[in-house]
């Protein structure tokens, strides 16, 4: 039997609700995401409270709210306890997305769910992993390796690769294939054959033009507007996709010699470029070249002004500008203040660059067509006056009074519970005149390392705990050189140095920028007050696909590349998921499940797995090759056992088989061309097949819907006559390859 696999989906399966999903891989329980959404109901989290405290480990793959959003609070109110596996921009972007939730919805309501502080408790709990990087669980987990690869989503975005036994279990949500500024593209397609693939249908119905095109219309319909003396509002992300809006944005304004103002407006703006910064190392090839050249920082922004407050925004003088404020929900935030007020103009433009989450404003306004006015809640934090104030101050004199009360029965309770264990150890006090004393002058009774003394005749009242203060009596030790010490009394834990370069409230630590501290430090007695208004949507509304994800023909053929054993789909519309499922039945593998939330199915790899040990017989007489970075060699044996039970394999008894000779790796046919273009060689693709001279032809075959647990078999065929130009170019093909 194979490596045992249950995948089990808490939320986010046949709709586009937050993904949160239990994979239990031999009974080692993984939370992979542990998302909420902009509206934070509690109810969503129902099925992950009812196994948080069985959870073993949680691995996030972006950072985002949609995928990391319910951490502070399952850890803080459902139990969840288990060690957390991110990348570090993961670790660094989230942690800031969630302290701009937070600010947001604390400025216009008494939101109680979690606080800073259980924030910061949720992300000290992680473990940060660079891409392609193994690591080895241990105790429960013995045996599985975890793995970040790239998804192409989101700064430090991720593909799990969770593998036992040789089996790989592949998570791969919001994966993207496109090249962009910002970030490469995954590398999903480099897995062939797992044995299981947990992806979403999400994109699955759409389709997506051209990058350039995309691109060019953006700014097309942002220039006009600007141009026509309006205002341009893009609700967006903390810490997401907004960072390759910018990109955009900036290098646009540098090679137009553009000078409209452009403003980024979250709580945590300037932490949020802080970090970014120095993650270059994480984004694409492109950048990382440029700063290796130029040691030019593609984010050092020029044109984009960084805020962290509506009223500096308010200081800006009046003009058409463009202002990239978060959430992209609009239900909260400084977007949603921004499109009250610039939603009545009709020369502004409101532009969505992904859809907005189910039952939210931004999705409201993104139907076809839009609606005409709009009902919303405006909300702000007053201060309290007047009798308010008094009240609030009565009240709070009351709980100190009533705090005051608790500390001291505690304080009586605990010094009575030490009495008591006092007599339960002899009471010093007591002197027994049934043995007479060592000496007749002082009584020096002893109580572990505590003397009391005592003068002979004194009796003590019996309210009394002691006649006097208790002596500890020194008995440290001396040398020549004085006291003798223990260094690890003077030795500073990691988790000390941690937890004091946390308090010293560095930004590059995760802490906020100086204007939001203050919202936060600000102890005035205040009050949130609301109204509700009916806005009049005259301004324009464009909903451009900036996402960041494959669209569904991409996904089709990724999928049908990648050809899992079994898949698992999660996270789309109804309509998305059965019509994803239809076709990967069809095309990609015949086990295919599309779980609702609560379901267990078990997608136990059908194949056998055995442990056996190389002798060390056998192993003396392999002659291993060299191939680049790796030594192979052909092993023939026989399986037998050892004297302690277990599989071992022997040399054959009999004289082993010869060996065809084998081609070993792989070419892409794009880098073939160009070695062939090196030899002088004339070489064109025509019809999918590459065109070598006048007369050879190359065609690379694979048979993707292979069933069984090998690797797709690629053959490359060769046709043409045969001639001097047939053989070079073979030769040349042969030379791409090693022999074994």
């Amino acid at each position: 039997m194979g490596t045992s696999v249950q995948v089990t989906p808490l939320c986010g399966v046949y709709n586009e609700n937050p993904l949160s999903y239990l994979v239990s891989i031999d009974g080692f329980n993984f939370l992979v995401d542990c998302g909420w959404n902009d509206h934070f109901d509690p109810s969503f989290l129902q099925p992950l409270a009812r196994v948080a405290s069985t959870i073993d480990a949680v691995l996030l793959s972006h950072p985002d709210t949609l995928h990391l959003g319910a951490l502070p609070y399952a850890m803080k109110q459902l139990g969840l306890s288990a060690p957390v596996y991110s990348t570090e921009p993961v670790y660094r972007l989230g942690l800031l997305t969630m302290y701009d939730q937070y600010l947001s919805r604390k400025q216009v309501s008494e939101f109680d769910l979690f606080t800073l502080d259980d924030i910061d408790s949720a992300f000290q709990n992680v473990t940060r992993l660079t891409y392609s990087q193994n690591y080895h669980l241990f105790g429960k987990g013995e045996g599985i390796v975890i793995a970040p690869h790239v998804a192409g989503h989101l700064l430090g975005g991720t593909v799990w690769k969770i593998t036992k036994d040789g089996e790989d279990v592949i998570y791969a949500v919001d994966f993207n294939h496109r090249k962009e500024r910002l970030l490469n593209g995954t590398v999903l397609e480099s897995f062939v054959r797992p044995a299981v693939l947990i992806t979403d249908a999400y994109n699955a119905l759409n389709n997506q033009p051209s990058r350039r095109q995309r691109d060019q219309e953006f700014l097309d319909v942002i220039l006009k507007t600007l141009r026509g003396d309006g205002n341009v509002l893009l609700p967006v992300d903390t810490a997401g996709r907004v960072l390759e809006l910018m990109l955009i944005l900036e290098q646009y304004w540098t090679q137009h010699h553009l000078n409209y103002p452009i403003f980024f407006l979250t709580y945590v703006a300037s932490s949020t470029i802080d970090y970014v910064k120095s993650f270059l190392e994480w984004m694409s090839d492109s950048i990382a070249k440029s700063f290796e050249h130029t040691r030019d920082n593609a984010f050092l922004l020029k044109h984009v002004t960084l805020l962290i407050s509506k009223s500096e925004l308010e200081k800006v003088p009046d003009g058409p500008k463009i202002v990239l404020a978060s959430m992209a929900s609009l239900e909260a935030g400084f977007s949603h203040d921004i499109f009250v007020e610039w939603a009545t103009d009709a020369k502004n433009l409101v532009l969505f660059s992904e859809r907005g989450q189910f039952a939210t404003l931004a999705r409201m306004l993104q139907a076809d067509p839009p609606p005409k006015a709009v009902k919303v809640t405006m909300s702000k934090r007053v201060p309290l006056v007047g009798e308010e104030l008094a009240a609030y101050e009565e009240e709070q004199e009351r709980i100190k009074k009533e705090e005051a009360l608790k500390a001291s029965l505690s304080k009586e309770e605990e010094m009575k519970a030490s009495r008591g264990s006092d007599n339960k150890l002899g009471d010093p006090m007591v002197i027994d005149t049934t043995t007479p004393p060592a000496s007749s002058d002082v009584a020096v009774p002893h109580v572990g390392g505590l003397r009391d003394i005592l003068i002979d005749g004194f009796v003590p009242p019996s309210t009394s705990v002691a006649p006097m203060f208790p002596f500890y009596e020194n008995s440290s030790e001396w040398d020549d050189f004085g006291e003798v010490i223990n260094p690890e009394d003077y030795v500073i834990k990691d988790e000390d140095m941690d937890q004091a370069t946390m308090q010293v409230g560095d930004d590059l630590n995760g802490k906020l920028d100086e204007g939001a501290a203050s919202l936060i430090f600000d102890t005035t007695p205040s009050k949130v007050i609301s109204n509700e208004l009916t806005v009049q949507v005259k301004c324009m509304l464009v909903y451009m696909d900036f996402e960041g994800r494959s669209d569904g023909r991409s996904i089709k053929s990724i999928l049908s590349h990648v050809a899992p054993l079994k898949l698992v789909l999660v996270h789309g519309s109804a309509e998305a998921t059965e019509h994803l499922k239809q076709h990967c039945l069809k095309h990609v593998c015949p086990h295919v499940y599309a779980p609702q939330i609560g379901e267990t199915i078990d997608v136990t790899s059908d194949l056998c797995a055995y442990k056996v040990q190389l002798s060390e017989k056998l192993m003396s007489n392999v002659l291993f090759k060299k191939l680049g970075d790796y030594e192979v060699a052909w092993v023939d044996a026989e399986v037998g056992k050892t004297e302690s039970g277990s599989l071992s394999l022997l040399p054959l008894s009999t004289p082993p088989p010869s060996h065809d000779t084998v081609f070993v790796g792989d070419i892409k046919m794009a880098d073939f061309k160009q070695f062939l273009a090196s030899k002088g060689i004339q070489v064109e693709f025509s019809g999918g097949a590459l065109r070598c001279g006048e007369y050879v032809t190359l065609r690379k075959v694979g048979d993707a819907s292979q069933k069984g647990g090998g690797a797709i078999i690629q053959q490359i065929v060769m046709e043409g006559p045969l001639c001097d130009e047939y053989y070079k170019i073979r030769e040349y093909l042969y030379s791409q390859y090693y022999l074994l």
